[in-house]
């Protein structure tokens, strides 16, 4: 009897857990259009800070209320090094890749080679990607790079703007892998606030070399539009957006996780489209029906 107390645990939450893919394809998507409307008043790694600072300034009142429990021992280091590479790597190289001149939409594709790379190397961490799902992760390859081939231009790439973006693709896939592996279960609260007080300390060194971060923020231009974006991203990305992200490593395999980034792009293309005006057109809607398509073949049992 004990043998079937997960499953029907599984089935009693399962109407609750349905709705969060969606949820974090929504918040994730909005990601780089938090970049569109923040980078114009503030630098990268400044911007980045900051939106650590008001996480940590938002959770560690919550879990002093609420008494959540630390992770103690190995468990600390696990989780401190993924955080390193899913916040201060993969953050910090597609905010200066963009900085520097990087067409979102390229950042988005290199990014979205992430499902690839974490299919690669699944046997590492005990899963196995079966035909259907590798056919899967080709459609939505193939998709996102419809979506966002019109809007792709090579002029005035320069080197170290690829390399940021490479640097965030491998950081998010290793950072995804890394606590998949060692630390998929932790108190979301507690573990996000080492994950994000670890990322300050390695930000703030190169921040104060290149972008002469100091007291008082003379480099930030408080306008608005730029603290609605700061709110934003503290709040629905790096709060809501990771603490889905993190429920969904729990409870399926990496490959089947990160494929759902394959829908990001064509839902911020459509974000884009609708906020700023930019280029929608058939092939991009015929590129994000190819991209569901694929994440149905990953994701489906």
């Amino acid at each position: 009897m004990s043998n079937n107390l997960p499953d029907a645990a599984a089935q009693a939450s399962a109407p609750w857990l349905s709705p969060i893919p969606i949820f974090f394809v929504l918040l994730w998507s909005t990601g780089f259009i938090v970049a569109k409307f923040g980078l114009p008043f503030a630098p990268p790694l400044t911007f980045l800070i900051l939106r650590c600072c008001g996480v940590l300034l938002l959770l560690v009142p919550c879990v002093l209320i609420w008494k959540a429990p630390w992770p103690r021992g190995s468990a600390i280091g696990h989780i401190a090094v993924a955080g390193l590479l899913m916040q201060a790597g993969y953050l910090s190289g597609v905010w200066c890749a963009i900085k520097l001149g990087m067409p979102a939409g390229l950042a988005a594709l290199i990014v979205g080679m992430q499902p690839i790379l974490t299919a690669a190397f699944a046997p590492l961490i005990g899963e196995k990607v079966r035909p259907r799902q590798w056919l899967g992760l080709l459609f939505g390859l193939a998709g996102v790079t419809l979506v966002v081939a019109a809007k792709v231009t090579l002029v005035g790439l320069s080197a170290l703007s690829i390399g940021f973006c490479l640097m965030a693709l491998f950081s998010i896939t290793a950072g995804t892998m890394y606590q998949k592996r060692f630390c998929p279960r932790f108190d979301l609260r507690t573990g996000t606030i080492v994950q994000f007080a670890v990322t300050v300390l390695v930000l703030l060194p190169p921040a104060v070399l290149f972008e002469s971060f100091s007291l008082p923020l003379t480099s930030v231009a408080w306008t608005p539009r730029f603290v609605g974006a700061l709110l934003w991203s503290v709040m629905a990305l790096s709060i809501g957006a990771i603490f889905l992200l993190f429920k969904l490593l729990r409870r399926s395999d990496a490959t089947q996780v990160t494929s759902l980034l394959y829908l990001t792009p064509p839902t911020t293309a459509v974000m884009a489209w609708i906020m700023f005006g930019e280029v929608f057109n058939l092939v991009g809607m015929l590129g994000m029906a190819v991209a569901v398509i694929g994440v149905i073949f990953v994701v489906k049992k």
